[in-house]
């Protein structure tokens, strides 16, 4: 992916003329509520740029939340929004495939990110990532075009999947708990057809909370 590519489209759009944007991330918070999660929990957002899903999360009062996004200006606009707020967070500007986590997750969120590695070298790197980063027993939850959405997304190629491909592409680590499809409706009313899957990092840890 190409960060020129990434900051062109958020310094020229706003959130109304793209298609990802959600007022209200509720699939999203459904999974994270389902994780029973404690407020010191260490959460990330995959692709985050300026989505909503940070500011849910600091109105709940969850107190360790990364969003992690390749363009800089995607950041700068959440931060905008957030204004005081944004201290809270911790952002990281990086493309996922350099990512080198320092740290460990209880949550690990990614909406329409992964779908954009059309290779298998990125996204066996993005499986190593998120398998060094999750902690055992701790929650993946991916959403992806399912093979009945777009095989475009701003202008670029993306990789669809269904509930097979998307296990197969996370087996080695990651066990399924449940994949479901849902329809998006985008700012201008079309619509696009996603697959949410939830995975538990495997070796559980007997200590993680639970996921429903």
């Amino acid at each position: 992916m190409s960060h020129q590519h990434w900051d062109k489209v958020y310094s020229t759009k706003q959130p109304n003329e793209v298609s990802w944007t959600q007022k209200i991330p509720r699939t999203s918070l459904d999974f994270i509520h389902s994780a029973n999660l404690d407020k010191g929990a260490s959460i990330i957002d995959i692709g985050g740029g300026d989505s909503n899903l940070v500011d849910f999360l600091l109105d709940e009062g969850y107190e360790n939340i990364t969003v992690l996004d390749i363009s800089e200006q995607g950041i700068n606009r959440a931060k905008q929004r957030l204004g005081s707020r944004a201290a809270k967070v911790n952002w990281i500007v990086s493309d996922i495939t350099a990512f080198s986590p320092t740290t460990s997750y209880d949550f690990w969120h990614d909406r329409a990110a992964f779908h954009f590695l059309t290779s298998r070298p990125e996204i066996e790197k993005y499986v190593s990532t998120a398998r060094q980063a999750v902690k055992p027993g701790g929650a993946l939850v991916l959403g992806t075009f399912s093979d009945e959405g777009p095989k475009k997304c701003s202008g670029l190629d993306i990789s669809q999947y269904c509930e097979i491909t998307l296990t197969k592409a996370l087996q080695d680590g990651f066990e399924k708990i449940r994949c479901f499809t849902e329809d998006h409706t985008t700012p201008f009313n079309t619509t696009q057809n996603f697959l949410f899957c939830l995975f538990r990092r495997t070796a559980i840890n007997r200590n993680s909370p639970e996921i429903n």
